[in-house]
């Protein structure tokens, strides 16, 4: 672990490109949504009211206070990392689309979700993959609450012509 408690990454156990398979699925840990995380991440990042005003947010549409989308993502994201792409040799991230708020996420909701590999698209001249990935996120009643579309650079291994 470090300092900001995530893993320290392996690089022994890293998946390159090659070793990647579309129509695999990967099921993701679970995450509570607290009142005071939804609160805190609204006020610095998406300071709508019925993100950060409880008694306001009773009176509103949703009945209630309700995540922020960019939480949603945030969260689906650290669970990502932590079962999956945390293992794989990413470059950088290409695109974040068809990005879809099904339903509101509130305090106390527990998500889960997975994320499935759609397709590996190789630049062999580049040594990397654009990896597309679809993501799903649900709430503990196994209704979605948010789906996406990622593409990723992926390196592939290295090559003994290029001596790395």
């Amino acid at each position: 672990m470090t300092s900001s408690g995530t893993r320290a990454h392996d690089r022994t156990h890293t998946l390159h490109a090659e070793q990647l398979q579309p129509g695999r699925s990967y099921e993701l840990g679970t995450h509570l949504v607290t009142t005071d995380e939804l609160i805190d991440f609204a006020s610095k990042w998406d300071p709508q009211w019925f993100h950060v005003d409880a008694e306001a947010a009773d009176h509103g549409p949703f009945g209630g206070l309700i995540a922020s989308g960019l939480h949603t993502v945030s969260i689906f994201q650290k669970l990502a990392v932590a079962a999956v792409i945390g293992e794989w040799n990413v470059i950088a991230g290409r695109a974040l689309r068809d990005v879809r708020f099904l339903r509101p996420v509130r305090p106390g909701d527990e998500l889960t979700g997975a994320i499935t590999i759609e397709n590996v698209q190789f630049e062999t001249e580049k040594e990397r993959a654009l990896v597309t990935t679809s993501a799903q996120v649900r709430n503990v009643h196994g209704a979605e609450v948010l789906t996406a579309v990622m593409d990723a650079y992926v390196g592939c291994r290295p090559t003994a012509v290029t001596g790395r």
